[in-house]
């Protein structure tokens, strides 16, 4: 992937003086009922946003959130809370109508005074939405007279926001954080600088298929840990008891093995785990990967294979991280993911952690670590199919 921003102009190339701006944004947040419990994909939007007020344009974000069901009530799925997170963050007023298009959205932003924001009701209300519908696009763009794509969480998403509207602007192209996130996952694809150690983790080799083959092709070094771990020890012949084990990814994992041996690259597997009979377990116990107990399954990496897999990041020029190595969510199993976390924070590599499990890894492994990553990426699946080479809709329609 050669210069993956060619010919796309960015927010601070484009006409937006005085004029209405429609920013899509990515305000897909964790939420707990009505309390977002992580705002960061809202902080990461804020260099674009106030580029846009300090420059006099009428703002218009929109976004989706979660996954509302047609004909159900979605109210939970209200942006309300982002609209009212964003207000205090930006220390200004956010007006919010009641819906993204029509009479109601149009009157809200035609009374925008330059330099005021408003944030249009949740996308996915309208079935328009997912299914990059013309008419439906045609309505958003009504609204605005410039269009700026900042939500890299949904760049690879074929959607009316991301990807039909903008081919009714003349002037448009990508916001800040979509300009950073990309600049940043280049430094991987393009001539990374060496060694380069890829970690994955997370539950399934399956999800994974196409950015594991990807990586073969650019890393020096594979570590694999978390629940896919389980399935590459079981492809090698350990009895992983009840451990989470892909039993139809079996060959596919010898596959990948054979492969890596093929194009010389290191493939790095947990010589040790934290088991336990359940998830709701109190406590976890360390075996080695060869010796699960019958009854118990692998919840994490135990502590050898994190001094193992730290060693490799230490010694890295570059590292690139996606996926937990256990169930961190529950404290007796967090160690090999916040042992992870902080290996990369010390580590003198550029080091990328995409994927909302990792990046929310990093923020509750504590200590300021997101402060000492090179590059947290907002957009997990996007992160991932840029990774693969894959052209990205939300980037395409960008370019002229």
């Amino acid at each position: 992937m050669s210069q993956p921003l060619a010919g796309i102009r960015t927010i601070r190339d484009l006409p937006i003086e005085n004029r209405r701006v429609f920013i899509r944004v990515d305000f897909n947040v964790p939420m707990s009922g009505t309390t977002i419990t992580d705002d960061l994909r809202i902080r990461e939007a804020l260099p674009t946003i106030r580029d846009a007020m300090e420059r006099g344009s009428r703002v218009i974000l929109a976004s989706h959130l979660g996954r509302p069901k047609p004909g159900k009530d979605n109210s939970a799925l209200s942006l309300e809370p982002c609209g009212a997170r964003l207000a205090e963050l930006l220390n200004a007023e956010v007006h919010m109508p009641q819906d993204c298009i029509g009479g109601i959205a149009k009157k809200v932003i035609f009374d925008l005074r330059d330099g005021q924001v408003c944030l249009l009701e949740n996308l996915r209300f309208h079935e328009g939405e997912e299914q990059d519908d013309e008419a439906f696009a045609k309505s958003l763009a009504e609204l605005a007279e410039v269009y700026v794509n900042d939500a890299f969480g949904a760049v690879h998403r074929a959607h009316a926001s991301v990807h039909r509207m903008a081919r009714f602007f003349q002037d448009r192209g990508c916001g800040l954080l979509l300009e950073k996130e990309i600049a940043s996952l280049d430094k991987i694809v393009n001539v990374p600088e060496r060694p380069f150690v890829a970690i994955l983790g997370g539950a399934k080799v399956g999800d994974k298929i196409a950015v594991l083959e990807s990586l073969l092709k650019l890393c020096n070094v594979l570590v694999i840990g978390g629940a896919m771990a389980n399935t590459f020890l079981a492809a090698l012949g350990f009895a992983m008891q009840s451990s989470l084990v892909e039993e139809d990814k079996l060959s596919l994992a010898r596959t990948i093995l054979e492969k890596a041996e093929a194009a010389k690259v290191e493939v790095v597997l947990p010589t040790d785990l934290v088991v336990a009979t359940n998830t709701s377990a109190s406590a976890g116990e360390v075996v080695a990967a060869r010796s699960v107990p019958p009854g118990t399954m692998a919840l994490d990496i135990g502590p050898q294979s994190v001094e193992r897999f730290s060693k490799y990041v230490t010694n890295a020029k570059t590292v690139f991280w996606n996926g937990p190595m256990g169930l961190f969510e529950k404290a007796p199993f967090s160690n090999g993911t916040f042992g992870i976390a902080r290996a990369l924070a010390s580590s003198p590599a550029f080091t990328v952690v995409g994927g909302g499990d990792s990046a929310a890894a990093i923020y509750a492994a504590g200590d300021d670590l997101h402060s000492r990553i090179g590059h947290i990426s907002t957009g997990g699946g996007a992160s991932l199919e840029l990774i693969e080479g894959r052209k990205l809709p939300g980037i395409e329609v960008l370019r002229p």
